[in-house]
């Protein structure tokens, strides 16, 4: 993908793949969904993992398969409220956009686009509450 994937957009496509499993999920299963969506290495996805357990958006836990503790990450009650702030936000956002490439944007109205929705400052929103 030719566009920049900032952080605010990695956290929702994460939870997003976390959220599908009610029980959680483990990272390289993560790993190989989010690659349907956007090119991620598991260099790039441990921390973001990191920073959503941080955040209080994941919680980990370990279980044993095939004779070996794997890490599950599942949706927290704060990550599924975070995650519900990215879907609303991004269709905002993508409904702005698609108006902008269709023609159909009206640049007489007082909206600013050169503002961007809350969902890529929402780090830092989490962080003053």
């Amino acid at each position: 993908m030719i566009f920049n994937t900032g952080a605010a957009l990695l956290d929702a496509i994460v939870l997003a793949v976390v959220s599908k499993e009610p029980q959680g999920t483990y990272g390289y299963k993560i790993t190989q969904e989010v690659r349907q969506v956007i090119e991620l290495s598991e260099s790039t996805l441990y921390p973001v993992l990191r920073r959503l357990q941080k955040d209080e958006c994941l919680e980990i836990y370990d279980m044993e398969c095939a004779g070996r503790n794997r890490r599950y990450y599942k949706v927290t009650s704060r990550g599924w409220a975070q995650l519900g702030l990215y879907e609303s936000e991004w269709k905002s956002y993508c409904s702005k956009i698609n108006a902008l490439f269709a023609g159909k944007m009206d640049f007489t109205e007082k909206t600013s686009m050169n503002q961007e929705p809350s969902m890529f400052h929402g780090r830092e929103e989490r962080k003053n509450e």
